[in-house]
Parts: C-alpha cells; structure tokens; sequence
C-alpha cells in the first residue's frame, strides 16, 4: 500500500535527526549493499541512506536498484541522500498517521 502524503510527512519528520545508516561506495548499489539494507530495513523500517558520487541519472539508479531489492518505499532525496521505508509486517515499530 503505496504512502499517502500526511504518512511521507510524518516519515520526513522523523528521519530529520536520522543519520545514514548506510554508505554506498564507489561500487554504487551492490547485491551486498541491497542485503544489508534489507536488514536495516527490518529492524529499523525508516532508514537514511547516502549515495555514491556520479551525476542524477547514477543516483536515480541506484535508488531504483535499492527499491526493487527491498521493496521499499521512497519517502524523500535530498541531493546525494535519500530517506526509504519499509514496513515490518511481523512487528511494526512506527505507527503511521491515517
């Protein structure tokens, strides 16, 4: 169920004091990135995350790469730094406005 916009509100405003959890290198968005941001994923659901170098189309990839691997949800990017969401179906730890 895609986020309505108060939801993507409220997941920004938690994320403001967030620091990255995961850095993307120079390799850009790896199997072994996209496994570990699963897991954070899991156990966190809002997750920061800083993306390597290159121009717009590079990032606009690598995100593309991260979402379809976890089946997130992209809350926002902001330059070089996107915010995603990902539902923990067995134990939700953020409750989201309706």
């Amino acid at each position: 169920m895609p986020l309505s916009p108060s939801q993507k509100r409220y997941l920004r405003s938690l994320a403001h004091d967030l620091h990255p959890v995961i850095l993307l290198g120079a390799k850009g968005a790896t199997e072994a990135v996209v496994k570990e941001l699963d897991l954070a994923l899991s156990h966190h659901e809002l997750v920061k995350v800083k993306l390597s170098g290159g121009d717009k189309e590079e990032r606009e990839e690598q995100i593309r790469i991260l979402l379809e691997g976890t089946s997130a949800e992209n809350v926002q990017q902001i330059g070089h730094t996107v915010v995603l969401f990902r539902r923990n179906q067995d134990d939700p730890r953020l409750a989201l406005p309706r």
